[in-house]
């Protein structure tokens, strides 16, 4: 007999739980912002529970440090006092970059647009073609509003003939930008591994990343999750020992259809994650 699935509730707000936690950690693209305008409605949530009960802790998986991620926000207008601490997949990725070039200069190969080059600004890093690189920095492709992974296929073919190490900066396989899926160094990174490429990933659903989090707020001990991805930030909430809540009208938006607690439990079964409770979009 199939075991019964749990039906989580479709909360009317996040308010209806907030009590329950005395710090968030909340994703951006797809949550905060559609990749073009700030969703008001999730940063005045996110404001009110600032105020009323603990911090909140924004994770992206932006291939980008914090100060880039705040002139983005400028420019989507998301209010810079939403948020306590910004933690990335590319800060991350920047740690890891200067403990390998600490004692010598590395050659590395950006594969990704000039925009991220943020990780590794400063560092004692070699720009490198392929064929001189001794690893791959991949950050995204070069041009996400034309291209696809398919274009890459040579170029993924030439670094697993040399064993390049790939380290892929943002996990995410696609985000959503104005109502379009937009391919991201997951997608990359997914195709390099199908060849037989190592791949060394930062950001969610890695645990490494949640205890950069619980760094910034080390007094909090009932965190909740917030995020639209069910392989990045609901998995990653689960693997991190964290109670997590759903957002729907994310990058899974066109797939999930009505946000009923029968379609969220064989959502979930299906993607092999669990979360507390699940809402159409962050609102208080």
């Amino acid at each position: 007999m199939a075991a019964k699935l749990h039906l989580p509730p479709i909360l009317p707000g996040l308010s209806a739980i907030a009590a329950d936690y005395d710090a968030l950690v909340c994703d951006v693209w797809g949550v905060l912002h559609d990749g073009t305008a700030a969703r008001l409605e999730a940063t005045a949530a996110l404001q009110r529970f600032r105020a009323e009960h603990g911090p909140v802790v924004l994770l992206s998986n932006a291939p980008r440090p914090k100060r880039d991620l705040e002139a983005q926000f400028r420019r989507f207008g998301v209010p810079l006092d939403c948020y306590d601490a910004i933690v990335t997949s590319g800060i991350a990725t920047r740690i890891d970059l200067a403990r390998r070039c600490k004692d010598r200069r590395l050659r590395m190969f950006h594969l990704g647009p000039e925009r991220d080059r943020g990780i590794f600004e400063g560092l004692d890093i070699a720009a490198s073609a392929i064929e001189d690189a001794e690893i791959v920095l991949n950050s995204g492709l070069f041009d996400d509003d034309r291209e696809t992974p398919d274009d890459y296929r040579e170029r993924l073919a030439q670094m697993k003939a040399r064993g390049l190490p790939m380290l892929c900066a943002n996990p995410d396989r696609v985000v959503q930008r104005g109502g379009r899926l937009i391919w991201c160094a997951g997608a990359l990174a997914s195709e390099y591994e199908k060849l037989g490429g190592t791949v060394i990933y930062y950001g969610k659903p890695m645990p490494a990343i949640y205890d950069i989090v619980r760094a910034e707020v080390p007094k909090a001990r009932r965190w909740l999750a917030i995020g639209d991805g069910l392989h990045t930030d609901i998995k990653g909430a689960n693997g991190a020992g964290i109670d997590a809540l759903f957002i729907a009208d994310g990058i899974h938006g066109e797939e999930i259809g009505a946000v009923t607690p029968v379609r969220m439990a064989a959502l979930f079964a299906e993607a092999g994650v669990s979360a507390r409770a699940a809402m159409p979009r962050l609102v208080w």
